[in-house]
């Protein structure tokens, strides 16, 4: 190895008469504002005159253009708009950039819900386990990761920061800051890539249109040179990407379709050793084959942290911040949405302007407040800037914002944020138009130049789509009495009687809504009827030509949604209509169900569906962050667990019931599952739980005493192949030598997250049904037991009888005929005792009374102990007073007895042929271990633990 530095020479032995092959050179600059890496590996030159000048020539000419390459990115991504910005006082990314939360792992399934509605759920979910990730380290070798990282596919909801992102990431590399291990970066926008379908191009010749730097420099021919492929906005590519069909490449000088090539280029058939980073929206993830991506990342946009940072960086006066910071925070919707970058931004022009006011009733609460708002002060503002008579501007601007209007109904309709000049002319507006649209509504509606030269147009939100959408379909019926909804001619979507017609109107768009299943309508939905309240009507009048809502309306729309709520099989696909009665100003439901949360009655309730969903509505808009759900205590039915998997989905850690688990498919995200009292884990209810829970489970699962056989481990095997699963407890079960064998090799398997297995206890006891899988062995304690008691068979049995040589000790009973077991109980337990004659069975606390004849030594007559008196004529429960007759009558001498400590629960089974019949349950808080305990009331009474 040879070195110059500083400018100096090498000096080396020269090579005379021989022949030179295959050499890999590595040249570092380090001069200063470089530092650039330039390699050149396997430069074959065989039989042929070697020459230095021409290696050379390549090496200056990779340095030239990498180096240029730099220069052109650091202008393209050094600055962004922002708000009122324009193209002469663009802000700095470096200044302005605020670090967005990025969470490592999840998969790249397909996401149909609406993303607003998706934001809602990621903000209830617990992130202290989470792993969060820098943008500039998803390809750098990190603690834990042990595989090599090509393709990483980046998910987020629009304007949630992806773009930037990725910008940040391009100018960061380009500045030297981060990544230069890199030797090229290249950003590709799907929006600029859309414009050139139907174009045949090699790789090398995309490329350099897109960066005429590359071009004539070779540097894709040897495959050798570190590069990284940024391809952005994978929800907006309206290209073709077919990987199962898609023609096989390898030649980056081949011409084809750009489908083509970037399929490839994605599978590595092009450029293997290049890197891959793809952005899109969820709904889009799944066009990649799981194969195909290496790492799922997921930008979660601002934390509750960082959305005050940015309220106090964008607003100077700290008191006005403070008190921006805290009207968004009582505001649930809104402080939900400014998880969101650009929704912050949007809060703070509005709120800055509202809350400097003297009168600040009317501050926004809601979304359609909101954004009315937002498009109310920049109506004024455009309205001052046009030339003319006050009365012809605000007709200009009435007809230009539904002009907008129309494009973003017709638009959201398809599914498409992206429109080009195609798409204008399809909806009425010429290119003309729309680019006066972006120069005077630059916070609404902007428009992109592209490398290519064309023109691309774009709302500057999704849910800014989705408000014009509704103010589109608001306006066109207040003004011209027509109703867009129904597909018919102009003529008969015209409706001579209003009142009726507006309610049709309202009704047609919640059925829209209800029917589409990806949620595409969802946020539109809460926006229309939001604009249909007066209150929301007198910030819009300027836009209005008439205005005959009435309170009949309102009223009628919140009935019919309320049956909606009723009548729908799924609490999930409710969500949003509760969304859309608080944009109505109704809350009766809620009102209602946090009744019962408040008495605490809920999990004794029978709720009606209507009561279920509202249940979950509450549950989830909660302002706790919800970390452990456990089901016990809102419901102890299958109907509840079925009702209630919305909550499960947002829950780290979800305590479950699976006695209650038939058919009903659990389908969790991002959430370890405690299965509480399994009762089919066996075969079919396994294989349900695990292929459709477990397939989206990160981090542990806890299934302990589920009775998980062999064939249960085949299914948990299946699904732990395709699931980000770490940790999986399989103690007390019988998954048999085969099943174990079965899930031991996962561990070994690169392709398996799983990291560890653990098995303790298993044997084939625990396959046994119901309470009995969790029996414990127990033993009475000598010294605690009366000197009428005999006891024999090892001390599982007790006699009263005549007076025991017992010495005297201080936890023996000197009164009551009572004895208790040696072991301390917590946890789940469960026991069976046979009874003669006359019995008290069940458990007290260590520290209850020996001496005396008082009722705090009896067991039953205090607060310490709890139990069942057993006699042939009837049971009897007792605790602390409560001496209630059980209407079950005695029909076996045989009594089971089923502790579960920390769900609070003591259960009686009358025991008969192997079946258990429940005769009482007791529900309280335990505060220590608790001892079994028995009486014998008359002589010869005897129990004997089985």
């Amino acid at each position: 190895i040879f070195t110059a530095q500083s400018g100096g020479n090498v000096v080396a032995p020269s090579i005379i008469g021989s022949t030179i092959g295959n050499i890999n050179i590595s040249i570092t600059s380090t001069g200063q504002g470089h530092g650039s890496i330039v390699t050149l590996k396997d430069a074959l030159i065989p039989d042929t005159e070697y020459s230095c000048g021409a290696l050379q020539s390549q090496i200056n000419k990779v340095a030239e253009c990498q180096q240029k390459l730099k220069v052109t990115l650091k202008r393209r991504f050094s600055h962004l708009l922002e708000g009122m910005t324009t193209e002469s006082n663009k802000i700095s990314l470096n200044k302005i950039y605020t670090e967005l939360y990025i969470t490592e792992g999840g998969t790249a399934d397909v996401n149909r819900e609406h993303e607003v509605r998706r934001i809602e759920t990621v903000s209830r979910m617990h992130v202290a386990q989470e792993q969060s990730i820098h943008c500039n380290q998803l390809f750098v070798s990190l603690p834990g990761r042990d595989r090599h990282i090509r393709t990483v596919i980046t998910r987020g909801v629009a304007g949630i920061g992806k773009t930037v992102s990725a910008n940040k990431f391009t100018l960061d590399w380009a500045e030297e800051r981060a990544n230069t291990n890199l030797e090229f970066v290249f950003l590709l926008s799907f929006r600029e890539l859309n414009l050139m379908r139907g174009k045949i191009f090699s790789l090398v010749e995309l490329v350099s249109v897109f960066f005429p730097e590359t071009k004539d420099t070779a540097i894709f021919n040897n495959g050798e040179h570190k590069m990284l492929f940024i391809l952005d906005g994978l929800d907006e590519s309206r290209l073709s990407l077919d990987f199962h069909n898609s023609e096989i490449m390898s030649d980056v000088t081949q011409p084809t379709r750009i489908a083509v090539l970037l399929t490839n280029l994605i599978r590595g058939r092009l450029l293997p050793l290049s890197l891959v980073w793809i952005t899109s929206r969820p709904v889009a993830c799944s066009q990649i084959p799981v194969d195909c991506i290496d790492l799922v990342t997921e930008v979660r946009g601002f934390n509750n942290l960082q959305k005050d940072e940015y309220f106090r960086r964008k607003i100077g006066d700290e008191s006005l911040a403070n008190r921006i910071i805290a009207h968004v925070k009582s505001c649930r919707s809104l402080h939900i949405m400014c998880h969101i970058p650009i929704f912050c931004w949007m809060a703070a022009s509005v709120l800055e302007k509202k809350l400097t006011t003297t009168d600040s009733k009317d501050t926004p609460k809601t979304l359609t407040e909101m954004y009315i708002h937002f498009l109310s002060l920049y109506v004024e503002t455009m309205k001052k800037r046009l030339p003319g008579r006050r009365e012809s501007n605000a007709e200009c601007v009435r007809a230009n914002l539904i002009s907008l209007g129309k494009l973003a109904f017709k638009e959201l309709e398809k599914g498409h944020l992206i429109f080009y000049e195609n798409d204008l002319k399809l909806n009425g507006i010429d290119v003309t138009q729309a680019s006066m649209f972006s120069g005077v509504y630059t916070q609404i509606f902007n428009e992109e130049l592209t490398m290519c030269e064309g023109k691309m147009f774009c709302f500057v939100h999704l849910s800014v789509q989705e408000f014009f959408a509704a103010l589109y379909v608001f306006l066109t019926f207040h003004n011209d009495n027509i109703n867009v909804l129904v597909k018919k001619s102009s003529a008969s979507r015209r409706f001579l009687f209003r009142d009726s017609s507006e309610v049709i109107l309202y009704k047609q768009a919640v059925e829209k809504a209800l029917q589409c299943p990806n949620g595409r309508f969802d946020i539109f939905l809460r926006f229309l009827l939001g604009l249909s309240l007066e209150s929301n009507q007198t910030l819009l009048k300027q836009l209005m030509t008439s205005n005959r809502s009435n309170q009949r309306t309102r009223t009628e729309i919140i009935k019919h949604i309320k049956e909606r709520i009723r009548s729908s099989p799924s609490p999930d696909r409710c969500l949003n209509l509760f969304h859309c009665l608080n944009e109505l100003n109704d809350h009766s439901l809620v009102e209602e169900i946090q009744s019962y949360l408040s008495s605490g009655s809920l999990d004794k309730a029978k709720l009606s569906p209507a009561q279920w969903a509202t249940l979950v509505f509450v549950l989830l808009t909660s302002e706790e962050e919800l970390s452990v759900f456990e089901l016990s205590n809102y419901a102890r039915s299958e109907e509840g667990l079925r009702m209630l998997l919305p909550v499960v989905k947002t829950a780290q850690v979800a305590k479950i019931n699976c006695t209650l688990v038939s058919v009903e498919p659990l389908t969790v995200y991002r959430c370890d599952l405690l299965f509480e009292s399994m009762e089919s884990l066996v075969s079919s209810a396994c294989k349900i739980i695990c292929l459709s829970a477990m397939n989206m489970l990160v981090g542990y699962n806890h299934l302990p005493l589920c009775r998980v056989t062999e064939e249960g481990c085949t299914f948990l095997a299946s699904a732990l192949n395709s699931s980000c699963l770490r940790e999986l407890d399989l103690s007390y079960n019988h998954p048999g030598n085969s099943g174990l064998q079965l899930l031991s090799t996962l561990l070994d398997d690169p392709q398996c997250s799983l990291q560890k297995l653990s098995v303790e206890q298993c044997d084939e006891s625990r396959i046994q049904p119901g309470p009995k899988k969790y029996t414990r062995k127990l033993t009475l304690d000598p010294n605690t037991a009366h000197k009428d008691l005999s006891l024999s068979e090892g001390n599982t049995k007790a006699t009263r009888w005549t007076e025991q040589p017992r010495p005297d000790h201080p936890e023996r009973f000197d009164f009551s005929r009572q004895v208790l077991c040696k072991e301390g109980l917590s946890g789940r337990c469960y026991w069976e005792t046979e009874w003669c004659g006359r019995a008290f069975i069940g458990v007290a606390y260590r520290r209850m009374c020996r001496k005396g004849e008082g009722d705090d030594s009896w067991l039953g007559r205090n607060d310490s102990s709890w139990g069942l008196s057993c006699s042939k004529d009837a049971y009897r429960i007792l605790h602390n007073g409560m001496n209630n007759v059980v209407t079950t009558p005695p029909r076996s001498n045989k009594v089971g007895v089923f502790l579960d400590w920390s769900a609070g629960t003591l259960s009686f089974y009358q025991v008969s042929c192997a079946t258990l019949t429940l005769l009482h349950t007791f529900h309280t808080t335990f505060t220590e271990p608790v001892h079994p305990g028995f009486q014998l009331a008359w002589v010869d009474s005897t129990i004997y633990l089985r």
